[in-house]
């Protein structure tokens, strides 16, 4: 069992339409627009920030470097620094960049690889209690940066190790300068309030160009839109699709093709009004023509006979109202529900309806029951208590193949003459069911078969006894009723007749529902026979 809708889907039905291609694209295109523009300035952000610090590093290495360099054996063996004049303008501190130094003799020296000691060496210059790094630096090797705090004040510092020899003597000393970071964050902060300030103005851009694109490519829309509501109502030209965008033009096509269609159901519907005000006007004049002469008329036996004139007159009138109404369900109605039913037994019942009125003609209408059309290979043949036993099942409406078959039987016995034989039998064939309608009547020539599906065109109808009543709408109601049940009607060479010629067959023919059991079985014995 379905599921009903839930409040939150039903909302969003009501939403989605509202959302237009501005909005969408909008929608669309800048979350990704800024996404880009954020990783952009990220990436931005970080490069600069490695510039930054690379530029300050090597700004505080220089002076570690000077304070290396400047340390010295005195005489007795002893270490001593020598600071030079422009190494403590190096190391003299500035407003929002304080320096810190500190020059340390590790003794006893430690070996490469081994940790840091957690006692502290002698200091020799500097603040002895500078935090020290904690990757110990390799002896004479690169310099070690790292950040750490100072008096509660975040810093960043460089430390270089290096080995000092003199006569035999081994001496160690560690080399650390730091200064306050504020330069550096502040600078850093500059940088990504003008990455910031770039990216909002790119992204105005953006915003902007998109905007004006939309809107220029959505121009022809709004020229198409207004060229549509300046129209009048009974205004039926295609659309102009030369000026719209590639993406939209199958969209205008489609609208033309629909115009199209629309335009030639109001041709057919006014060709068909005139067509039926046409059919109706005549038996209406002459039933008051006969109804004026009856009044006339002073003899009793000719006032009866005008009267049975009007009663014929009015069997033919409401004959030709029912097939009329008959036909404009059959091309615009509602469709009717399908189902799976029997085509043979509709056809039966449909012989059943129309033998009053085939005898009343002295006609030989029969039924032959379900077949199967085994042309071309005779040794395929069923029983004939198969074929008695077999159905023809279709999914149709049993209503409208019900009308479209009584439409064939009562053309056959309306055009055929008396004595003439008419068989109505059904054929099962390799995907279809064929109900054949065929008689030994006056028949009908091969190229004017085509123009009997056309509204009151009664093509072969001259000459033939009995054919007058007919107003040329049956095969056109029986075809509109087969297509709608994904059918159609065919006309063939019928049985021969007296004259030397050969009569009419009028073919309905239904897709098969081949998985039936009854269908299985035949053809089950068909294989095995």
């Amino acid at each position: 069992m379905a599921r009903p809708p839930s409040a939150r889907a039903a909302r969003l039905r009501l939403l989605r339409p509202r959302l237009g291609i501005r909005t969408l694209l909008f929608m669309l295109l800048l979350p990704g627009v800024v996404a880009l523009l954020v990783i952009d300035s990220w990436n931005d952000y970080q490069t600069l920030s490695e510039i930054t610090n690379d530029a300050y590093d090597s700004a505080l290495l220089e002076p570690a470097r000077v304070l290396e360099s400047s340390i010295e054996f005195t005489a007795e063996g002893a270490l001593q620094v020598a600071t030079p004049l422009y190494a403590q303008v190096m190391l003299e501190s500035r407003a929002g960049l304080r320096k810190y130094y500190r020059i340390e003799e590790i003794d006893p020296p430690v070996p490469d690889g081994q940790p840091v000691p957690a006692s502290a060496g002698r200091t020799l210059l500097g603040m002895p209690d500078l935090p020290r790094p904690p990757a110990w630096p390799r002896s004479n090797g690169p310099p070690v940066f790292f950040d750490g705090m100072y008096r509660d004040d975040p810093v960043r510092l460089v430390a270089i190790l290096r080995d000092l020899y003199y006569h035999g003597v081994h001496r160690q000393v560690l080399v650390l300068v730091g200064e306050s970071t504020s330069k550096r964050i502040e600078a850093e902060r500059a940088a990504q309030r003008q990455e910031f300030l770039r990216d909002a103005r790119m992204l105005a851009l953006v915003i902007l160009m998109v905007w004006w694109g939309v809107a220029w490519a959505l121009r022809p829309l709004h020229r198409l839109r207004a060229d549509i509501r300046a129209r009048s109502p009974d205004d039926q030209t295609p659309l102009d699709a030369s000026g719209v965008p590639s993406e939209v033009a199958p969209l205008v096509e489609a609208v033309n093709h629909h115009i199209e269609r629309h335009r030639r159901m109001l041709a057919e519907q006014t060709q068909f009004l005139d067509d039926a005000s046409h059919q109706l006007r005549t038996p209406l004049a002459i039933m008051l023509t006969q109804a004026q002469y009856a009044l006339r008329e002073r003899d009793p036996d000719g006032m009866r006979e005008g009267l049975r004139g009007i009663i014929a007159q009015l069997g033919r009138s409401r004959r030709l109202t029912e097939q009329l109404l008959q036909l404009a369900h059959a091309s615009q109605g509602e469709v009717m529900p399908r189902k799976i039913l029997d085509i043979n037994d509709v056809a039966r019942d449909v012989v059943l309806q129309y033998l009053p009125l085939a005898h009343e003609k002295q006609q030989d209408l029969g039924w032959d029951g379900v077949q199967e059309n085994n042309e071309g290979n005779p040794n395929s043949a069923v029983s004939d208590e198969s074929c008695l036993t077999a159905a023809a099942p279709v999914a149709g409406s049993e209503v409208e193949l019900h009308e479209a078959l009584s439409n064939l039987v009562h053309n056959a016995v309306n055009y055929a003459p008396p004595g003439a034989q008419i068989t109505v039998s059904v054929v099962l064939a390799q995907d279809r069911v064929e109900v054949r309608v065929a008689d030994n009547g006056p028949g009908l020539e091969p190229a004017s078969r085509f123009r009997a599906f056309e509204r009151f065109d009664r093509a072969g109808a001259d000459g033939v006894q009995g054919a007058s009543s007919g107003s040329g709408l049956g095969l056109a109601i029986a075809r509109a009723y087969a297509r709608r049940n994904n059918g159609d009607i065919l006309l063939e060479d019928g049985e021969p007749n007296a004259q030397g010629g050969v009569g009419l067959c009028a073919i309905l023919w239904i897709p098969l529902l081949r998985d039936n059991p009854v269908i299985q079985g035949l053809d089950s014995i068909k294989k095995a026979d």
